[in-house]
């Protein structure tokens, strides 16, 4: 496969409190493995992933397959970053906001990331997936279900609870983050040009994200 060997580039952020395991998440999403040794974050990294996505035809109405390369940037979660990190949202078409189940601070936090993203982010009502991490350690849990749905019903966002150890939900939570970005550039494309065809990849990389902002 060539480097150009897709439909579309989707960068994906991952952000949330240090330790809360976005770097072992985003190497269960891409390696299908857990890895204990994996320690913090230092400024940025990333992850890459190809995937088939399948959408809307040119035609508005009919069912096509894309090629999607994911990129899913890693950010570190201390503040000394926090100017590193928020330079990136604006780069991002989608987030995974996470939270660590067994630390109730780290789901506090989530409403000062979900402010930095309206704030920096492409539009102000950006596309969130809201994940709740460690989920297999159910004797340390200190966040319940109901708090968090209530969080993410707040926000108007989905939540799912993953477990980079189990493997549990982990792909979910990416598959429902890409449908949401996925469907907001066809409404985006097809609302405005019924007709048009799908942008090529590099158009798809090279173009302000904002263009995609419905909100």
């Amino acid at each position: 496969m060539v480097d150009w060997d897709y439909d579309y580039l989707i960068k994906l952020l991952a952000l949330g409190d240090s330790g809360v395991g976005k770097t072992t998440f985003l190497y269960r999403y891409t390696d299908s493995k857990f890895d204990r040794k994996f320690t913090t974050t230092v400024g940025i990294d990333f992850r890459e992933k190809r995937v088939v996505y399948t959408g809307t035809g040119a035609d508005g109405t009919s069912e096509r397959n894309f090629r999607v390369h994911l990129q899913l940037w890693d950010t570190a979660g201390q503040e000394r970053f926090r100017s590193l990190t928020t330079a990136f949202f604006r780069d991002a078409m989608g987030f995974l906001l996470m939270f660590d189940l067994t630390n109730q601070q780290s789901f506090l936090n989530v409403r000062n990331w979900m402010s930095q993203l309206q704030a920096n982010a492409y539009c102000d009502n950006p596309d969130v997936v809201l994940v709740g991490t460690k989920a297999d350690l159910k004797d340390t849990r200190n966040v319940n279900s109901r708090q968090a749905r209530e969080l993410a019903d707040r926000y108007g966002i989905p939540y799912l609870e993953t477990s980079a150890v189990t493997g549990v939900h982990v792909d979910s939570a990416v598959t429902t983050l890409l449908n949401l970005v996925m469907k907001r550039m066809e409404q985006s494309t097809y609302g405005s040009e019924p007709n048009s065809s799908p942008a090529a990849s590099h158009e798809v990389e090279e173009a302000p994200i904002r263009r995609w902002c419905s909100c």
